[in-house]
């Protein structure tokens, strides 16, 4: 049928919308195109009439709603139901480069510490760092520090020891690394750290690619970066190198070809489940030594106090890590209050050791303990009798820091007077000091751009830092025996990887359906239901149609039959209209504009051209008054022929009797 076509092409697009949802992107697409073809298909042509049907159709229509109640209930349907398998794909465009080929997600790493206490200004907590592959004497191993603004990994070169320093000097650097011994060591040139220049302490050196490895050689908590950029610096104001945590990227010679930094190279790697970490400095004045904790893609639970104040990042991204300084307090001395000025705007960056406060607090501090400021040294210096008196007292500092000045949350961070009891030595200290001296880590900006909370903050304070939520956190430490024995490191998840964990679980957990599961399928069933529910009434109808059709064209042929006898009985019926009625064929009066009665209820009567005789001009049927008005009912009669002229009442009657004469006349006229 001409229909068949058309309801093909709907069927076959409900087919292909269904199993689109379903299947995969590729398998959406192939189907797509199919349905393409199929609906460009010409339509169907009527075998009976050579006719087509028309797309407005009722059938049309019908199977139109089919396939819109098909587009509607099935992406739903869809949804609720596991994921179809698909191919594993890169990753590219999360936070980098990073290509998502494992099928599991990494732990985050707690980088064990190097167990030395270091540094020329501490002492500190260092962490042990490989550099090379393939060196002449072997991998190069050195001592660094964790710095929360540097984004690549700075170490001491040979020129860091001059003849004029102490023989010691290269350990007491946390060791060199010898570039020229490196055979996979790829020079660059000589650059700015483009580091602390806003304290006065930019520096440069030799820069290079190199494998750089952060943990102890065999140990399982080590990642590398195989490709790191490293400065080989001679710096003595830097004496300790540094691995730097900030995982923006490094600009070298220009902007346009950044350099990825360690933290990034590390989490494209998928050394790490995110471009996170936790840290705190550590401190010798507590217990045995507790030294710094140092972890990657996530922290160490155990170490620090809970709270529920986050920091968002600041917006200048060279100084992310700013908080709002509401006050700084003293539990001895006078005054008690060491930031008269009022609240400031504070960067914590663990590159350097001391505090850099205003002018007016410095002095607060200078009055509370008594410290005097030693201009050629560059340090406040603090003589041993006063060291005694200080330590006896143990004076306690709380800084109270929040996201911003107007905010109501905030977070206590104390520091006992321990750990401003540091020392320094040469070459700080010129070489007629022998030894080292005490002295306090705290130095005057000279403007808000230098306001900075140095290392020395972070030994009571643990920082998570979380660049995939742009947010970090600042702690009160935990020194109880329990938490500092016991480490429970805890992973910070990318926002990308958790999602794909998420599918991954859905789809390999064996579990019931879930309630939007059942009403999809139930949804989809009721679709099923209806759509099948609409093509038994779609072939009932269409055989109805078909047994109408061939009745009405039965009747056609049973009336011409019937006309050519009912003729033949009559006779000659009007002398105006002369002659033999046709053969087969059926006279009636042409049409007129007037329909002098009601359509008929027959089927084939009653549509507009088949009208009777009028009952005054034109004679639609006999009166019934002077003579028959129809023919008797043992005949089969359809309706005289109209015709222009009168039809004669003696031409009626000679009819009637030769009727009532003659039961049946086969052919000719009697």
């Amino acid at each position: 049928m001409a229909k068949g076509g058309s309801s093909r092409r709907i069927l076959s697009s409900a087919l292909v919308v269904t199993l689109a949802q379903l299947s995969g992107d590729s398998m959406g697409v192939l189907l797509c195109r199919i349905t393409f073809v199929v609906q460009t298909l010409p339509p169907s042509r009527s075998r009976s009439s050579n006719t087509m049907i028309a797309p407005h159709t009722r059938s049309g229509v019908l199977l139109r709603l089919v396939f819109i109640v098909l587009v509607l209930v099935f992406p739903t349907y869809s949804l609720s139901l596991p994921p179809w398998p698909r191919p594993k794909t890169s990753g590219a465009g999360l936070l980098g480069r990073r290509q998502t080929t494992n099928s599991t997600i990494p732990s985050a790493i707690s980088i064990a510490p190097s167990q030395y206490w270091e540094g020329n200004d501490g002492p500190w907590s260092t962490f042990p760092l490989q550099i090379g592959s393939g060196s002449v004497g072997g991998l190069q191993n050195v001592r660094v520090l964790p710095s929360t603004a540097a984004t690549a990994v700075w170490t001491i070169g040979a020129e860091g020891c001059p003849n004029n320093y102490t023989y010691d000097c290269p350990n007491s650097r946390g060791g060199l690394f010898l570039r020229n011994q490196s055979l996979t060591w790829t020079p660059d040139s000589i650059f700015q750290t483009a580091l602390e220049m806003n304290l006065g302490l930019g520096s440069s050196g030799y820069v290079g690619f190199d494998v750089a490895t952060l943990g102890w050689q065999g140990s399982s908590a080590e990642v590398t970066d195989q490709h790191a950029i490293v400065f080989n610096m001679a710096d003595p104001r830097y004496w300790i190198g540094v691995i730097g945590l900030n995982p923006r990227p490094t600009n070298l010679s220009d902007f346009n070809n950044p350099q990825t930094s360690f933290m990034q190279t590390l989490f494209e790697g998928s050394s790490i489940p995110s471009v996170a970490y936790g840290y705190t400095a550590g401190n010798r004045y507590r217990g045995d030594n507790v030294f710094g904790s140092l972890t990657l893609g996530g922290y160490d639970r155990s170490r620090f106090v809970a709270n529920d104040v986050t920091f968002a990042f600041y917006p200048d991204i060279s100084r992310d890590l700013s908080v709002n300084l509401n006050s700084v307090q003293t539990s001895k001395g006078s005054p008690s209050d060491l930031l008269p000025d009022g609240s400031i705007s504070i960067f914590i960056d663990s590159t350097v050791p001391e505090l850099w406060l205003p002018e007016s607090a410095c002095q607060a501090f200078e009055s509370a303990f008594g410290l005097t400021y030693n201009a050629d040294i560059g340090r406040y210096l603090v003589p041993s009798k006063a060291r005694q008196r200080l330590l006896s007292e143990n004076a306690a500092v709380t800084f109270t820091i929040g996201p911003d000045a107007s905010s109501g949350k905030t977070v206590d961070i104390t520091l006992p007077y321990q750990a401003f009891d540091l020392e320094i030595s040469f070459p700080i200290l010129p070489a007629n000091f022998n030894g080292s001296t005490h002295y306090f880590p705290l130095q005057r900006a000279l403007n808000d751009t230098q306001y900075t909370l140095g290392r020395v903050f972070l030994q009571e304070a643990y920082l998570i830092a979380d660049y995939e939520h742009q947010n970090f956190s600042i702690s009160q430490c935990d020194w109880s025996q329990k938490a500092v024995s016991n480490s429970d490191i805890v992973s910070i998840i990318s926002p990308h990887l958790a999602a794909y964990a998420t599918a991954k679980s859905d789809s390999n957990a064996p579990k019931g359906l879930s309630t939007a599961a059942a009403a999809g399928i139930a949804v989809g069933l009721a679709a099923v239901g209806a759509i099948v529910a609409v093509l038994v009434y779609l072939f009932w109808r269409r055989r109805k149609a078909q047994k109408t059709r061939a009745a009405e064209l039965q009747a056609k042929e049973d009336a011409a039959d019937g006309t050519n006898t009912a003729l033949a009985r009559l006779g000659p019926i009007g002398h105006p209209m002369g002659g033999e009625l046709g053969g087969g064929e059926v006279h009636e009066a042409p049409l007129t504009l007037s329909r002098p009665e009601m359509e008929g209820g027959r089927d084939g009567v009653g549509r507009y051209g088949y009208s009777e005789m009028d009952g005054k001009g034109d004679v639609a049927e006999m009166d019934g008054k002077g003579c028959t008005a129809e023919l008797p009912t043992s005949v089969v009669v359809l309706e005289m022929p109209g015709c222009e002229g009168r039809v004669f009442q003696r031409d009626i009657q000679r009819g009637n009797q030769r009727l009532s004469s003659q039961k049946s006349v086969e052919g000719g006229w009697i």
